[in-house]
């Protein structure tokens, strides 16, 4: 059993590595293959102002005269080292740009993750309460609604209703100037943000829960606890939510990146100083090193959570294994 336990774990740290490797290759290559000039993003207007000679001779200071193949063996032999160049368009070492804007995504894709989560779960339980009566239906209704707004469309709608029309929030930025440990102030400045990332993904997963509660709640094991006297709420509180649990931590796992990475549009929109508006911006100025960086990690992320989710649901939940792990959750609502 111990053997097995180890060649589990060393198959899916072999399929990480992989995995993370293509996703370099790809990145890279599709990076340097996008139009655009990256010395626009190092030197600005001032490009336009260099002859051909000089221009040549900054690609070769910069290492973007060589062959993709060389210049990525070399990108990969100093991020093995932890050396991931500097940033064309900060100036900065890579390291230190993301350094300083990564805590805010945390912040913002952490307390997102949290409350969708938490008021998931007490949704579908309440649905699942109140199964097909005014409640439930009008709570549906609701919710089908707005998980299909789309989350730059709701951002904006938001913008112009409580930054602009009414003026009680403020529209951008992580906090105000001069208030960058004033944690009111910085609770302000979320409050937007925080709503479009909870809502964006809130009746999904609270739907996921109330229909994996109604299974639950019509096993056989369930009818036999009503015929025995239990009342409905206590046998949905203490049974069919025990039930429901493994397959909900999983579909935690797997749903970790998918919220984080819903904070990068609603960054962008907000103007709100996180690793999504690093993303766009390394993408928009050709800033490789920065870009490669920023979606190493986020792919690094996703790959992290569907592995773990994949290697601890069946740990959890032995039935799991029959409806493929993660992936269970969502054959077994339908």
């Amino acid at each position: 059993m111990k053997k097995l336990y180890i060649v589990t774990i060393l198959h899916n740290v072999g399929k990480f590595v992989l995995s993370v490797f293509l996703l370099s290759v790809l990145v890279f290559t599709v990076s340097r293959l996008a139009p655009g000039d990256p010395l626009y993003a190092f030197y600005g207007e001032r490009v336009e102002k260099m002859s051909a000679a000089q221009q040549e001779e900054a690609r070769e200071r910069l290492g973007l005269h060589e062959p993709l193949v060389t210049q990525y063996g070399r990108w990969l032999r100093g991020a093995v080292r932890g050396d991931f160049g500097i940033s064309y368009q900060y100036k900065r070492d890579v390291k230190e740009v993301i350094a300083a804007r990564i805590g805010n995504t945390l912040l913002l894709g952490g307390l997102g993750f949290g409350l969708t989560f938490v008021l998931a779960l007490f949704l579908g339980l309440f649905c699942a309460w109140r199964e097909d009566r005014a409640a439930d239906r009008i709570i549906c209704a609701i919710g089908t609604v707005t998980s299909c707004i789309p989350e730059f469309w709701l951002s904006l709608l938001l913008l112009l209703v409580f930054a602009v029309w009414l003026g009680w929030l403020p529209g951008s930025g992580a906090y105000s100037v001069g208030k960058e440990g004033d944690a009111a102030d910085r609770a302000v400045h979320l409050v937007l943000p925080l709503a479009v990332v909870v809502l964006g993904h809130l009746w999904y997963y609270a739907f996921q829960v109330r229909n994996r509660l109604l299974e639950e709640v019509r096993a056989d094991y369930v009818l036999l606890a009503r015929m025995k006297g239990l009342g409905g709420r206590q046998v949905l509180y203490r049974h069919c939510l025990r039930g429901a649990m493994p397959s909900y931590l999983s579909m935690m796992a797997v749903a970790l990146p998918h919220i984080l990475g819903g904070t990068y549009v609603v960054e962008t929109v907000f103007s709100y100083p996180g690793i999504g508006t690093l993303a766009y911006e390394s993408a928009r100025y050709q800033d490789y090193n920065l870009l490669m960086v920023v979606s190493l990690l986020t792919g690094t992320l996703v790959i992290f959570c569907n592995l773990l989710a994949g290697s601890i649901g069946g740990r959890i939940d032995p039935r799991m294994r029959r409806h493929g792990g993660a992936d269970g959750w969502e054959v077994k609502s339908r």
